[in-house]
């Protein structure tokens, strides 16, 4: 048993100070790395970014059912390309990030992203959870899955967001061993911080998510349990603009974590549309790939 997660046969209320204190400064949010102004005089930065899950989110539970694999396919055969096509109509690059497994399944597919001047991200290896892998599998699929999205795509990723957001005790111990630029799986702050591990500075950027700016949580639907999209895309559109808003108002970042099976369906992909040409129709918007936002805040910076 990991002792940070542990002692002995206590229960948290009668943790001694040192082990609570011990889990909670493991990883925290070191100084924030919002810059003065970005890139270009720009107000605001806006990222947006896919998380391309396809068939993994199926395969993890460890599930063979061709209906539930059928939705993941639907992110490969249909999502992806409405998403490509809308990006190149307004001329935006975004960052995918993508399980092994499913870069594996669609090679071209990474391929075509690359080649259109986006961003590929680790995903994980088949969107494992993090938190329940001893601390050398978790390496290993780590390592794995960077190896393998290079060999596919031919793009070094230098960034990662944890499958599911689900980030253990060693995962940022690992991403620093593999030299990685930023994360993008927690969530203490709107706009880029430093991650500090242990009561020390890493230099890492992370580039926080919140589930208020994902479409999963509003559009997810698995027949045999309480998960229905009761929010309409309308709904979602108005809470995405307020969000955005919010960040226009503030010089801030407005970073959207959004799947290709979700966000791919005709009734979404249109208010993805829409909420583009709303952030268009302001002044002094920078869309960056998450690599460009963690680069220009950490030089900002002088890390």
């Amino acid at each position: 048993m990991n002792d940070l997660t542990t002692k002995g046969d206590l229960q948290p209320w009668q943790w001694p100070e040192k082990h609570w204190r011990g889990i909670v400064d493991k990883v925290r949010a070191g100084r924030s790395l919002k810059p003065a102004a970005w890139k270009g005089g720009a107000r605001c930065a806006v990222t947006l970014s896919f998380d391309s899950d396809h068939e993994t989110g199926t395969l993890r539970e460890g599930e063979d059912s061709p209906g539930k694999l059928s939705q993941g396919q639907y992110g490969n055969r249909a999502g992806i390309p409405r998403i490509l096509n809308l990006l190149e109509r307004h001329n935006l690059k975004a960052s995918f990030f993508v399980p092994a497994v499913a870069a594996m399944l669609y090679p071209d597919e990474q391929r075509r992203v690359v080649a259109e001047g986006h961003e590929i991200g680790i995903h994980g290896w088949i969107h494992e959870r993090n938190s329940i892998l001893p601390p050398e599998n978790e390496r290993d699929l780590q390592f794995r899955a960077g190896d393998t999205l290079e060999k596919i795509s031919g793009q070094r990723p230098v960034g990662i967001r944890t499958p599911s957001w689900d980030f253990s005790q060693q995962t940022l111990a690992i991403s620093r061993e593999m030299g990685l630029l930023y994360d993008s799986s927690l969530m203490a702050d709107d706009e880029p911080y430093e991650l500090v591990e242990d009561g020390k500075a890493t230099g890492m950027v992370e580039l926080p998510v919140e589930w208020i700016r994902d479409d999963a949580v509003y559009f997810n639907m698995n027949r045999f349990s309480a998960h229905r999209p009761y929010t309409p895309p309308t709904s979602v559109l108005e809470i995405f603009k307020r969000e955005f808003d919010g960040a226009y108002r503030e010089n801030g970042l407005f970073l959207l974590t959004m799947h290709p099976h979700i966000i791919g369906h005709r009734s979404r992909v249109s208010l993805l549309e829409e909420l583009i040409e709303y952030m268009h129709g302001h002044p002094g918007v920078w869309f960056a790939t998450h690599a460009e936002v963690a680069r220009y805040v950490k030089a900002e910076a002088g890390l």
